[in-house]
Formats: C-alpha cells, sequence, structure tokens
C-alpha cells in the first residue's frame, strides 16, 4: 500500500519531536517536518503531502494564513490540514480554523489516544480517497480501451460485411451462370445420358451453393444478422422436401432411407421452414456421407403437448462408421470434424454441424449426438412450437421456365459485367418473348437507357467504371418522367440485408438474388407489370 506523506509544521523543534515520536508507531505513513512556515509552503508545492499538522502560533506565517494559502492553491488543496493549537478553546478560534481550510482541532497538551485516533481516521480516509481515485483512473482506462475496442470492432465488422458482400458476389455470380446454363440445358432436347450429365452439373452446383451458404451463414451468426422468418407449417411440408431432395441419393448409394411420422402429431406449428429443414439437412447428409451400407431413417415423435404448444423431436438414426465418444464434444464446433483425416477421406467443411448447433440456439430447442464407434449414430433436435391453425398450402407446379407465358412487347436491358450471367439471363428473358439489350458497365447502361425505351432494366449491383447503385439513382434523377419512372430490377449477388436494402434506397423496384430461379423470375416481372398498369 502507498505510505501517506504527512506534514508537521511548527517553529518549535521539541513539538515536532514529541509528535514525531507520538506518530512513528502508526503505519503507512511518512513523516515530513519543518520549523519554517515558508519552507513547509515549498515542501507542499514540490511534495505529495496528503495531511498537514499545522501550529497556529508561528512568526511571519501564523497557522490560519498557512492552511489559507494552501487551500487556495489548485496544486495544495487536496491536503488535509489539522491545527495544533495550546491558545483558548474558545469558538472565535474554531471557527477562525475552519474557515481557513482545516478540518479539525489537536489541542496541546496533546493526548496520545485522541492525537493517535484522530491521525488513523484521516489516514483512512487518505487511504480510501486514493483508492477512489486510482478507481476511477482504472475506469476512465477502461472506458477508453471498450470505445476503442468497439470502434475497432464496428470497423471489423465492417470490413467483414465488404468482404462478404465482395465474396458472395464474386462467388454466387459465376454459380448463378453455372445453374442458369443447367437449367438453360434442361428446357432443350437431350438424349437421356445428356439429361444424367446435366443432373449431375446441376448437382455439383448447389453443393458449391451449399458450401458458400454455410460460410455466410456462419459470419451471420458471428455478426448476430441470422434472422428468422417464421410461418405455418406441418411435418410433411418438412418431410416431402426431403424426401425428394434424398430419395435419388439413398437408391444411388443403395441405401434404404425412411421417414417415420408420430401419428399423434396432428396439427400445424409455427416455426421457419427452411431453417428447421437446414437442421435436418445437414444430419440426413451427415448421415449418408459416413454410411456405406445399412439404412438411415428419419424420425419424427411427439414428446409433449398443451391447448398452445407441442414439443417435437426429430431423430436421423444411421448405421455408419460412428463417432469415438471422445470427439462427440467437437463435432459441432466450427471447422472440426469428429477425427483427423475425415476431411481427406469424406470430404466436408465441418461447418454444418456448427450451423445446426446455433441455428438450434436461435429457434429456442436443443440438438444432442450419440454414437455407437462402428455401428451408427444418432443425432436429434428437440423443440416447442406454437400450435396454429390448419393452413392449405398449394403445392409448386413443377414446370419447365420456356413452358411459362409469354410476355408482350417487352424491351429488356440487362446491365451485367460478367458474359455468362448475362448470356444466360438474355437467353431466358428471350424465351419469354422479350426482345433484350446488353450493357457491361452501369456507364454504358445510362446511356443506352437515356438512348432507347426500355420496359424493364436488370441491374447488377457490382459493375466497374460506375455501380449499379449510382447508376439506378442516377437514372430515377433523369428529368424524363419516363425514364425516372421506369421498372429496375436489381440483381444481387450479396445475401446481406443491408446491401438489399441499398438497392431499394437507390430506387429498385425488385431485387433478386444470384443464383435465382427463372420461375420466380417470370412472377417477378409479372408482379411489376401487373402492378404499373393499375
Amino acid at each position: 500500500m502507498k505510505k501517506i506523506n504527512l506534514l508537521i509544521v511548527d517553529d518549535k523543534i521539541e513539538n515536532i519531536i514529541s509528535l514525531t515520536a507520538l506518530l512513528t508507531d502508526i503505519e503507512n505513513i511518512n513523516i515530513i517536518s519543518s520549523e519554517d512556515p515558508n519552507e513547509a509552503l515549498r515542501i507542499c508545492y514540490k511534495q505529495n503531502i496528503d495531511i498537514a499538522l499545522v501550529d497556529v502560533q508561528m512568526p511571519e506565517i501564523n497557522g490560519f494564513e498557512f492552511v489559507s494559502l494552501i487551500k487556495h492553491n489548485p496544486k495544495t488543496s487536496h491536503i488535509i490540514a489539522i491545527m495544533v493549537t495550546a491558545i483558548s478553546k474558545e469558538e472565535k478560534y474554531l471557527i477562525k480554523g475552519l474557515n481557513s481550510g482545516a478540518v479539525d482541532y489537536l489541542y496541546k497538551p496533546l493526548s496520545p489516544e485522541i492525537t493517535i485516533a484522530k491521525v488513523q481516521s484521516f489516514i483512512q480516509q487518505v487511504q480510501t480517497q486514493n483508492e477512489i481515485k486510482e478507481k476511477n483512473i482504472a475506469l476512465e482506462k477502461s472506458k477508453i480501451e471498450l470505445i476503442r475496442a468497439k470502434e475497432e470492432a464496428e470497423l471489423a465488422r465492417k470490413s467483414k460485411e465488404t468482404f462478404l458482400a465482395n465474396m458472395s458476389h464474386e462467388i454466387r455470380t459465376p454459380i448463378n451462370g453455372v445453374m442458369g446454363i443447367a437449367q438453360m440445358l434442361k428446357n432443350s432436347s437431350l438424349s437421356p445420358e445428356q439429361q444424367d450429365w446435366v443432373n449431375k452439373l446441376n448437382s455439383a452446383s448447389l453443393s458449391l451453393l451449399n458450401i458458400v451458404n454455410d460460410i455466410l451463414d456462419l459470419s451471420k451468426f458471428d455478426s448476430g444478422m441470422m434472422k428468422l422468418e417464421f410461418e405455418p407449417t406441418s411435418v410433411h411440408d418438412i418431410t416431402d422436401d426431403l424426401k425428394n431432395l434424398f430419395v435419388d441419393k439413398a437408391i444411388h448409394k443403395g441405401l434404404q432411407f425412411y421417414i417415420n411420422i408420430d401419428e399423434k402429431i396432428d396439427s400445424f406449428f409455427l416455426t421457419d421452414p427452411f431453417r428447421l429443414k437446414q437442421i435436418l439437412t445437414n444430419f440426413i447428409s451427415n448421415s449418408f456421407k459416413f454410411t456405406s451400407k445399412g439404412h438411415i431413417e428419419l424420425n419424427i415423435n411427439l414428446i409433449d403437448s398443451n391447448d398452445h404448444q407441442l414439443c417435437l423431436q426429430f431423430q436421423v438414426k444411421d448405421t455408419g462408421i460412428g463417432i469415438p465418444h471422445q470427439s462427440l464434444e467437437k463435432i459441432f464446433f466450427a471447422f472440426e470434424q469428429g477425427e483427423d483425416g475425415i476431411t481427406k477421406k469424406f470430404g466436408g467443411t465441418g461447418l454444418g454441424l456448427a450451423i445446426v448447433k446455433r441455428l438450434s440456439t436461435l429457434l429456442e430447442g436443443k440438438v444432442t449426438a450419440s454414437s455407437s464407434y462402428g455401428e451408427g449414430s444418432e443425432f436429434t433436435f428437440e423443440c416447442w412450437f406454437d400450435r396454429v391453425s390448419t393452413v392449405v398450402k398449394a403445392k409448386p407446379e413443377k414446370i419447365l421456365y420456356s413452358e411459362l407465358s409469354r410476355f408482350n412487347n417487352l424491351k429488356i436491358l440487362v446491365a451485367e459485367d460478367n458474359e455468362l450471367n448475362s448470356f444466360m439471363l438474355a437467353s431466358i428473358l428471350k424465351t419469354w418473348n422479350c426482345e433484350v439489350d446488353t450493357a457491361i458497365n452501369g456507364q454504358i447502361a445510362l446511356e443506352k437507357v437515356e438512348n432507347n425505351d426500355y420496359s424493364i432494366v436488370f441491374m447488377d449491383s457490382h459493375m466497374p467504371v460506375m455501380s449499379g447503385f449510382d447508376t439506378i439513382r442516377n437514372i430515377r434523377n433523369n428529368p424524363n418522367p419516363t425514364i425516372s419512372n421506369m421498372l429496375i430490377i436489381s440483381i444481387s449477388a450479396s445475401v446481406l440485408e443491408a446491401e438489399q436494402q441499398e438497392a431499394f434506397d437507390a430506387g429498385a423496384n425488385e431485387v433478386i438474388g444470384k443464383p435465382f430461379d427463372p420461375i420466380q423470375l417470370h412472377a417477378v416481372i409479372e408482379k411489376l407489370l401487373l402492378k404499373k398498369n393499375n
């Protein structure tokens, strides 16, 4: 503990000696003395004095004047001054001392007990004040560090968002082109062998897209941007999609794939069906990856229920290679696999189950895993859901985009710097009887808009020379109302809401993401045309 500097000011050396002897045994004090009040003032200015015991009757400067001088100087005003006096205890002297700035009196002849008690009391006070000052300094320093850390975190978050937006665009744009070409090939006359090739191409593209989506989803969780979209759902809505997704894979691997639904589940429930399917898809995909013979089954059980809620258990069991007991804990961590060498042998990023764990928390459920090494594994997601009224959902009809209705007299500009995407989008639009023009950057797009009568402009968000957002703003600010009010659909490969919102803020009528579904694209065009005509 830091020592307290105590100054004794008295013109008689014998008083200093006796007072020093009296206070010597007190811990944590450093006693300084002076017979000359002027010298004592210099000591106060040069050294960090905490307490001063000041004799009242001194030549040149009396005790009242000395205390007044130190109290009126900002450098020494913190000193606790105690008057030491042999003069009368009359009230006027007491008031005079207190008015000068002293906090207490010691009367000669000094009582050892009272003197020691008072000095110790003021030492404790100084120590407490010093502790408060140190804590305040530490708090202020911590506050500055927190502000700096927050600023750095905000900068890192923005940098991460920018990186994700760019990477999302750069990766999803070519995937969009590949998947678009696959869609175009499906619409053409193909032999069974060629149709199989296209299906394999489409499957590989979807696998690559899923990896990109997993990375982006993990980043969304880290930045707190992951949001759920709840809607009425039934277990059959979930299982029908899963059956379509995995039945061919089961046939290809020679495995049995079962889906068992508890008959007691008789109502719709509220959830985010996309994220619930994402959890189960990860479970089932893992089972297919690590199972070479036997079966995989999805069991959906009713665990508990009441008038307003039901608790469902989604259980995926397989007869695969299993997971060692010591590895079970780490399989839900990002970039982790059950064993070293798993990635090399079976593939995978190690992100799927990490996303499952975070999605289960977001849905307020829990995931568990158990396994018998060499015999199989079991993954479970259990969650309470709110009951909702039965909803009739129309199953979307599976049709080719070339079978969709044609548009009349639509002249469209596709502003896209990626040649493959531009070709693919233009080809799809032409099958719907659209006249299509193209532009490879925002500046060319702006010039073409000013010199042509387009019904719709498809504007890629990331383009050279002038970005899609700047081009949209320039179109909206055009003095010609025919140009400024034209329909604009922003094409974005980003999954970040901020970038999609930026397109709307710039003036886009609609935003479609890459890769896009031609069926949905057709519906967006129909909706915008209907809205404009009305």
